[in-house]
């Protein structure tokens, strides 16, 4: 008895570590967006810009599709995506970068060492802006129509299938 009372809390850390080994591995739980997401506006902002300058505002790509993508110099699966944003920047795409709860410097740091894809970049240093979008966490990317409305959201880092199949038909649909 006195034995399998000493073999009890290795046995629950047993459960709790494959508990969450299941939690962690399990797939497309990241990439699931409620469907009140799709068709809203994008909220109205005014972010502080990357490196300096005027404010970054909705009206700056208001009228055309694009994306934005939050990032961070400190996520590791932004490191995975960038290559994807370098290559939908040299297909034209317009891409807002925001550097979510991330130090300016840090994030500029980033974009030099990786390349920037970014047609402007604000920063959003309390996560306000990200709330407001209904983020998940960093790596994220909203298509946002010429007209305003978010069109997809794919959570976690992007993917060639991903770009291929969700966010390159959003930004050209009609």
């Amino acid at each position: 008895m006195k034995r399998i009372a000493a073999l009890a809390p290795l046995a629950l850390l047993a459960v709790l570590v494959a508990l969450a080994a299941f939690v962690l591995m399990r797939g497309g739980e990241r990439e699931t967006v409620s469907a009140g997401q799709i068709g809203r506006p994008a909220p109205t902002f005014a972010l502080a810009r990357l490196g300096g300058g005027a404010p970054v505002t909705g009206g700056d790509l208001a009228g055309r599709a694009h994306l934005i993508n939050l990032f961070a110099s400190w996520c590791g699966p932004c490191r995975v995506e960038h290559p994807l944003l370098m290559a939908l920047k040299d297909r034209g795409v317009s891409i807002l970068g925001v550097a979510y709860k991330d130090e300016p410097a840090n994030a500029a740091a980033f974009l030099r060492e990786l390349g920037d894809p970014f047609t402007m970049a604000g920063l959003d240093p309390d996560g306000r802006f990200g709330l407001e979008l209904g983020m998940a966490g960093v790596p994220e990317t909203f298509v946002i129509g010429p007209d305003g409305t978010i069109r997809a959201v794919h959570r976690g880092p992007l993917t060639q299938a991903v770009v291929d199949g969700v966010i390159l038909p959003a930004l050209t649909e009609p």
